[in-house]
């Protein structure tokens, strides 16, 4: 049995959110690979950009910092410099810049610091899991994967749990500011130019900034150095600290990037169950599918569909010329099913390995921080979810973002039996 089979008539605008309501346009995104892998994309919102699709060329691509740079934007919208300096995190720069900043994350995010979170993950999946598991149906994109994510980042970044849900929501606002259901301005609906310099062009990030600054102000008050954002703070080697405004596009990144990516691979992980019987037999099974299933329910979701980079000087490549300033995309979407790469891409298979899947970035210095505790709140909370249930299935049609730069399964209706 297929989990998706995509609909669209392999002629989807790449460029509209609504080409995305049923989820990628693989049917597009395969005759793209095949005839046109450098595809010149039209755009009306602004510049049109040239798409990449397969994933041999967004991995050399992803390499080359030098020639694809990061400090012009990474979503297809256009921005003025100005814009981009109020907006831009440190996924929004190049080394030496990004290494600089990365440098102070790493310890933080590393495998060994994540591993030390997994009793604490597994006792909140379990919380979570003993709740909802008294109903036989339910949201299964809001009662299993939003939680988790959601009351993990308040242990990593230090923040008080009754605030998490309000955090969240504009979380939300923010990076699904394309989606009529997560946001009041909705980015290509309305005219949100009075917020132009708030990160994601959205009013949920200057919410989110004086959260952040009071937050700060009360930990400095209290002698309290926990968490993330402290350590955002320090000087770097060199003296240099962030600047406010830097610190507040750091906050916003962590609670919309931190929540959404993972909360969205659950989903979709859930959503596979329902469609692929064998996988909850697989899960159930044994201990040797843990290696390898997390990175292909990640494969599968694949959170971000795209990442934009802006050519700093003429390259060739298939016969055409990427001009210095074009917006290039690198539809990760796309690699995640190509072929060439992935044995049956549109199934989903545990013990999928060798797994080059590029929804984390691989390949390049922005390869994702959070990649390690992504991985391990993906396999805990399938381990314990296989542990209480015998069957999976729909309970309805699941539902997508409105959205061509965050893939997820916003609704996902659900029926269980406990095992």
């Amino acid at each position: 049995m297929t989990v998706w089979i995509p609909t669209d008539d392999g002629n989807a605008d790449l460029s509209s959110h609504d080409a995305f309501v049923d989820g990628p346009p693989h049917n597009t995104f395969a005759r793209l690979r095949q005839a046109d892998p450098l595809h010149w994309t039209s755009y009306a919102g602004g510049q049109d950009f040239w798409s990449v699709t397969r994933h041999e060329d967004i991995s050399a691509m992803n390499r080359n910092t030098q020639v694809f740079s990061s400090a012009r934007g990474i979503r297809m919208e256009d921005q003025t410099y100005e814009e981009y300096l109020a907006r831009r995190t440190f996924q929004e720069t190049d080394p030496p810049e990004h290494s600089k900043t990365r440098m102070k994350l790493m310890k933080a995010f590393s495998r060994t610091t994540m591993a030390q979170y997994e009793d604490e993950i597994r006792s909140i999946c379990v919380d979570i899991l003993d709740e909802v598991l008294e109903q036989e149906t339910f949201d299964a994109t809001k009662e299993i994967a939003r939680q988790l994510p959601m009351r993990m980042l308040g242990r990593i970044v230090g923040l008080p749990d009754e605030d998490l849900p309000w955090l969240v929501e504009k979380g939300d606002a923010l990076i699904a500011n394309t989606d009529p259901d997560f946001t009041s301005h909705v980015l290509d609906k309305l005219d949100t130019d009075e917020f132009r310099m708030m990160p994601f062009n959205s009013p949920a990030g200057a919410e989110l900034y004086a959260y952040a600054k009071e937050l700060m102000e009360k930990k400095e008050k209290a002698g309290d150095t926990s968490g993330v954002l402290h350590m955002i703070l320090q000087p770097a080697k060199d003296g240099s600290i962030i600047t406010e405004t830097e610190f507040r596009n750091f906050f916003c990144l962590v609670v919309a990037a931190g929540n959404d990516t993972t909360r969205y691979s659950i989903a979709a992980g859930i959503q596979a169950m329902c469609h692929q019987p064998e996988l909850l037999e697989q899960m159930r099974a044994g201990d040797d599918i843990w290696e390898t299933a997390p990175d292909e329910i990640i494969r599968w979701a694949t959170p971000a569909l795209y990442f934009r980079r802006t050519a700093t000087q003429d390259f060739e490549m298939h016969g055409k010329t990427i001009r210095e300033g074009d917006k290039v995309l690198y539809w990760f979407a796309s690699a995640n099913r190509d072929g060439s790469m992935f044995e049956d891409p549109y199934r989903v298979d545990l013990f999928r390995n060798p797994n080059r899947h590029l929804s984390f970035g691989q390949g390049g210095p922005h390869v994702c921080l959070g990649m390690w505790l992504a991985r391990l709140e993906v396999r805990v909370l399938f381990q314990e979810l296989a542990k209480r249930i015998c069957s999976i299935q729909p309970a309805g049609p699941h539902k997508f973002l409105r959205s061509n730069f965050v893939g997820g399964i916003k609704e996902l209706p659900v029926t269980v039996a406990r095992a």
